[in-house]
């Protein structure tokens, strides 16, 4: 691992050392929950012990040509990029604990073939979650795309499956609500209806308050990693997310009490300043989480 300089580390910080199989170099940043890499994902995931993640949380690059930074590669040859995937698939599923989750942000295209790996791996399949974003314009000759897939496996029965409740729908307009649910409205859970496996209300990241600055690509909307951090851990729980990107995943750790530990291979000091001086703006999120 290349040497890096440490932006945050005080008697406090988190011991991320407990959980590599041999001492690790200082991360770019530390705080008392997590510490962040400067490393390509293939360099950092076989440092890990085997089974010490709770969730693992991998938001890839798409393969769809992007420019990123200039040590990713986002124009593979396709069997390439699925060879590349089953790499650092392979060594996150290793470092979760019997019982842990673990969830794939991508294509539809690719989590078809990466979600029979999953399954060949011994995981459990749990949810195909289809996230609803229009990111394309209409494409001659096929169904508009209009969703992500975000993949939910585990490694056997879980450890932790929190419900989530979402509000019940109202019109924007009027405010009455929008379903009568077949006449049983009266006998619903005054606190929402069960999250679905189909999610319309995941805002996509355009305005720049919620961006870096320095990193163009898309980014997450932390209400998606809410979800995914309730519903799969509690607090003192520990997160990995192999892929960065603009530091939401570590974000929304950092506001829920979980630790985390995480690796971006282009823009880990941008993360780094965006979490030292809160810049990670969190969506509007009215979800309520049963706690048993």
């Amino acid at each position: 691992m290349s040497s890096q300089t440490t932006l945050k580390l005080d008697n406090t910080s988190f011991d991320f050392q407990h959980y590599f199989s041999k001492p690790v170099l200082k991360p770019v940043f530390v705080s008392s929950l997590g510490a962040l890499f400067s490393d390509d994902c293939l360099e950092f995931l076989p440092l890990l012990k085997d089974e010490v993640i709770d969730t693992v949380f991998a938001d890839p690059p798409f393969n769809l040509g992007k420019e990123y930074g200039e040590n990713c590669n986002d124009l593979r040859p396709d069997a390439e990029y699925i060879n590349w995937c089953k790499e650092w698939l392979r060594e996150c599923i290793r470092t979760i604990k019997p019982g842990g989750s673990f969830f794939l942000y991508n294509l539809p295209k690719w989590n078809v073939l990466l979600g029979a790996y999953l399954t060949e791996l011994g995981m459990e399949f749990r949810h195909w979650i289809a996230v609803e974003i229009s990111a394309s314009l209409p494409i001659p000759g096929r169904l508009h795309p209009s969703h992500y897939s975000l993949l939910y496996y585990t490694k056997g029965k879980p450890t932790t499956f929190r419900r989530i409740r979402t509000p019940i729908q109202t019109c924007r307009h009027c405010g009455g609500e929008v379903k009568d649910y077949g006449g049983h409205r009266d006998a619903m859970n005054p606190r929402g209806v069960t999250l679905k496996d189909v999610w319309t209300d995941i805002p996509p990241v355009r305005h720049w308050k919620f961006k870096s600055k320095d990193r163009r690509a898309n980014a997450l909307s932390t209400k998606l990693l809410d979800r995914v951090i309730e519903m799969s851990t509690i607090p003192g729980n520990l997160v990995l997310d192999p892929f960065g990107g603009s530091g939401t995943t570590f974000a929304v750790c950092e506001k829920k009490n979980r630790r985390w530990l995480g690796t971006e291979i282009d823009f880990a000091p941008q993360i780094a300043e965006r979490l030292e001086s809160g810049d990670i703006k969190q969506h509007q999120n009215s979800d309520f989480v049963e706690v048993s």
